[in-house]
């Protein structure tokens, strides 16, 4: 469907999407009029140990400068006091009445706390920061009374920062407005579109009737004479902003999910739609599995989602969730523009080699990044977007810069290399492409396997393994033989050329096997941190984009991270998607008929292996790019797998006994001749 075709849609349907614009526009008008603004103050105050305490070395009698980590849980315990439903109860007899939040201060280590009361009347919002500012010393004081503390030894409050005017919040309200507007406006679009489905359905069943009776038929429709857009063309938009805008970059308030790609996805999530709803698009048989694993993940963060509306979350917990439900959408108009839009094998020929070229040019800047030791993507800026990831510096290991190119983090650029690896090698061999010069199918190969070793990453090199475990075993002899010939040059060559790189990553095998590592080691640390957490909430987890690393910590496993989010049905749905992905390319290259799809179907078997095994090593879904491409891949298989179905031979039945036209009947195998009756 064309852009002139959704235009003609909206025109034919005005009767819908108009009085849907008015009212949203009218709703929206209304909230922002009925809804208050709200206002905000904060105070901060620091816990100082006692002048007793104080006396000895270093600090002298000095409280401030003996205001160490030790007082720590001291501030923990009076924020969970402050936050309790008894001080809530005297706090509100003491007049504070609007919402307050007790909390560390941002970026601290150390016993500094931030208080803040959010209301719509701003006099009575400072009032009651003074007031929970010294409520909050008087509890200290009360606890350590109650613990009978001498009081030369209590620890005391000294409030660092006063309470702060308040400030009105206005992005809260504009989000509502802007909600209302999106949702008036969406839901007019489809109405619209749906309304011209059902009437052209009734049109084609008065055609019908009218063809059976003899009466004369309408005219067909007539043709658009705009450009066809197909969902190839889209999802190629879609891979240009991924890779080619620093996945860093995202729509200012929208986190991590809202880059320019992730923005562009629920566009064309929208067209197919509109697309589908006209009925001038299907579902191609055979397709369904990628969708169901899809639908299932989808069910387990929905059931997340509503478990952490009913815990209690503070607002970054809510906002995060909101982001996650952003993050779902975009991977099912992933799933479902792949899987369900592409209609034509051809075309999906081409959005997979445009993947890989597109891949090619982001690991060559990688090689300029680690050449120049510099990231290219430092100096991208562009008007309207803003970093998710403040201070983004080069990551250096050894004495080597670790590159990134144009993702958020070298993890991810060699994951999502690892990722697109198996269809750069499957391209190289394959005979189609056999007229191009060699360097043209073979750069994609040396520029993505030779920047995996550059990030100094095991997860890089993990992922290499796996691929070259996978598909070199079921090559042929020579080619085989060949392709080892060939790794065992490239590892000679790195180390005459970059000097250190082969023992830098030979070390780090060495420090993980025998758990010496200090990164290793504070990650199994964070395996028994996250008990605690999913014993609260084992099913539905705490909802998909809630541990956030400022409130809680970094994970560094993506299945860690999943039973935290979205607990254990959140994992079965994820591993059911791997395991989707590891059986559509066992399940192609067993049904293919010819060499060259038997070894497109080991690269997805491959792909798929690799984001099985590299998601232990990273969180791999938080990262735009690599979740992009991995969501891409796996629909990508479930479609190639209902091509080749249907392109299968199919075998004799009791019901079909004739084979299908076309079909040759397999050559009768000699049978032994009769033993002579004697």
């Amino acid at each position: 469907m064309s852009i002139r075709d959704m235009a003609a849609v909206l025109r034919r349907r005005w009767y819908v999407i108009v009085p849907a614009i008015l009212l949203s526009l009218l709703a929206a008008l209304h909230l922002y009029r009925s809804v208050p603004v709200a206002y905000q103050s904060q105070s901060s105050v620091a816990l100082l140990d006692s002048s007793a305490a104080a006396k000895l070395p270093p600090a002298f009698g000095n409280p401030i400068s003996n205001a160490g980590g030790a007082l720590v849980v001291t501030a923990d315990v009076l924020i969970r006091t402050l936050s309790g439903a008894d001080a809530a109860r005297e706090l509100h007899s003491l007049g504070v009445t609007d919402p307050y939040t007790v909390g560390f201060a941002a970026n601290t280590s150390g016993p500094l706390l931030t208080l803040t009361v959010t209301g719509t009347d701003r006099a009575k919002v400072l009032e009651e920061t003074n007031t929970l500012t010294a409520f909050a010393g008087e509890q200290l004081n009360a606890l350590q009374a109650a613990a009978k503390v001498q009081p030369a030894y209590m620890v005391q409050t000294a409030p660092v920062v006063l309470p702060q005017t308040p400030v009105p919040q206005l992005k809260s309200r504009y989000q509502q407005v802007l909600g209302v507007l999106i949702l008036g406006v969406g839901g007019g679009f489809v109405l619209s579109f749906v309304a011209d489905a059902l009437a052209a359905a009734r049109r084609r069943r008065r055609e019908r009737s009218a063809a059976e009776s003899g009466g004369p038929v309408g005219a067909g429709r007539r043709r658009s004479r705009g450009r066809h857009v197909d969902a190839t063309a889209l999802l190629t938009g879609y891979l240009a902003l991924a890779f080619f805008i620093p996945s860093n970059l995202t729509l200012p308030g929208l986190g991590g999910v809202g880059t320019p790609a992730n923005v562009f996805a629920l566009l064309a999530l929208f067209w197919y739609l509109a697309t589908w709803l006209t009925g001038r698009i299907r579902p191609a048989p055979g397709t369904r599995l990628p969708r169901v694993a899809m639908w299932l993940l989808a069910v387990s963060v929905l059931a997340s989602y509503v478990a952490n509306a009913g815990r209690g979350s503070v607002r970054k917990e809510l906002l995060g969730a909101d982001r996650g439900l952003i993050a779902l959408l975009v991977w099912v108009s992933l799933v479902v523009l792949v899987s369900a839009g592409i209609q034509d094998r051809a075309r999906l020929d081409v959005l997979l080699r445009r993947a890989v070229v597109m891949g090619t040019i982001v690991a060559a800047v990688g090689f300029y990044d680690f050449f120049t030791a510099t990231n290219i993507a430092d100096s991208i800026s562009i008007p309207g977007l803003s970093s998710s990831v403040p201070q983004i510096t080069t990551l250096d290991r050894g004495a080597f810069t670790r590159p990134r190119s144009t993702t958020a983090q070298p993890l991810e650029f060699g994951g999502m290399l690892a990722l697109l690896l198996p269809f750069a090698v499957q391209q190289a061999f394959d005979p189609a492409r056999g007229h191009l010069r060699a360097w043209r199918r073979w750069a994609p190969v040396a520029l993505m396997g030779g920047a995996l070793p550059l990030t100094v990453s095991r997860t890089s090199i993990i992922g290499a393994l796996i691929v070259i475990l996978v598909m070199v075993p079921r090559w042929k002899p020579q080619r085989r033989w060949t392709a080892i010939g060939v790794l065992v040059g490239a590892v000679a060559c790195f180390k005459v050329i970059i000097p250190g790189l082969i023992g830098t990553i030979t070390a780090l095998f060495a420090s993980f096997l025998t758990n010496s590592d200090s990164s290793t080691q504070a990650r199994t640390v964070k395996y028994s941190a996250i008990v605690p957490y999913l014993d609260e909430r084992p099913l539905a987890g705490r909802g998909l984009g809630t541990f956030i690393p400022e409130l809680y910590f970094f994970t560094d496993n993506q299945y860690m991270l999943t039973l935290a989010e979205t607990g254990f049905l959140g994992l079965v749905a994820l591993l059911f998607l791997f395991l989707t992905g590891i059986h559509q390319g066992g399940a192609i290259r067993r049904l293919a008929g010819g060499e060259s799809d038997r070894e497109l179907g080991q690269a997805f078997f491959a792909s798929a292996l690799v984001a099985l095994v590299v998601s232990a090593t990273f969180d791999a879904l938080s990262f735009p790019m690599f979740a992009g491409m991995f969501f891409l891949t796996i629909a990508a298989g479930g479609s190639y797998l209902g091509f080749i179905r249907r392109a299968a031979p199919k075998p004799r039945s009791v019901e079909f006994p004739c084979l299908p036209a076309g079909q040759q009947p397999p050559s009768p195998s000699p049978r032994p001749s009769p033993a002579p009756v004697r």
